[in-house]
């Protein structure tokens, strides 16, 4: 068995990706020297060499877990094994309420010391996403519009949303995120689920 057969424990993925959203972050704040920089350049450059033995040919895409669940470990806001995911955990209530808490910090920054508006955007696109999704349907965009009252600063976040109404395969969802206490942007959107796609086998 080769060393990348070898079954590997997600919890050390989710460490790794933890360990790279920490690099990020101190890359961006680090006042090192030259010296210090070069080094680690160095020890960075040979772990990625490392880690890019065997890649995958393309996305992680979704995956089939060996619980029977699906694996979407490289979305951009909630993979398990993409640094950029903050990652958004997302919370179903029995009310219909969708909602999540995180922090945001220098990676994520637009204006100063604020997150940037097209993050704010995807945050809301996903946890708005959230409340017409089902298991084996997932649900996508149609239309997402995005009102911001206020700059969100970094830090902690909170992201919440709900069902507006239900039309045929539409559903339109409302939802804010808040810092503090305060709603700083605000957004409504309609989601779907697609027709599944029916492979033509006739021969031509």
């Amino acid at each position: 068995m080769t060393a990348a057969s070898e079954p590997v424990p997600e919890a050390l993925y989710a460490a790794l990706t933890d360990s790279v959203r920490r690099l990020v972050d101190v890359t961006i704040r680090s006042q090192a020297g030259v010296a210090s920089l070069a080094a680690a350049k160095a020890r960075i450059d040979d772990a990625a060499d490392e880690l890019s033995r065997e890649p995958l040919a393309d996305s992680f895409g979704i995956r089939p877990a060996p619980d029977g669940t699906s694996r979407a470990w490289g979305n951009v806001v909630m993979g398990l094994r993409n640094p950029f995911a903050p990652p958004l955990i997302v919370h179903h209530d029995a009310d219909g309420r969708v909602w999540a808490d995180v922090t945001l910090g220098a990676a994520y920054e637009g204006p100063p010391g604020h997150v940037h508006g097209g993050v704010c955007a995807l945050l809301l696109d996903h946890i708005l996403g959230a409340t017409a999704h089902k298991p084996g349907q997932p649900a996508v965009t149609g239309t997402l519009t995005v009102r911001y009252k206020a700059g969100t600063p970094l830090g902690p976040l909170h992201a919440e949303a709900r069902i507006d109404r239900v039309e045929g395969r539409k559903t339109f969802a409302v939802g804010h995120l808040a810092t503090a206490g305060s709603v700083t942007v605000r957004a409504h959107g309609v989601f779907f689920h697609p027709h599944p796609v029916i492979s033509d086998t006739t021969t031509p």
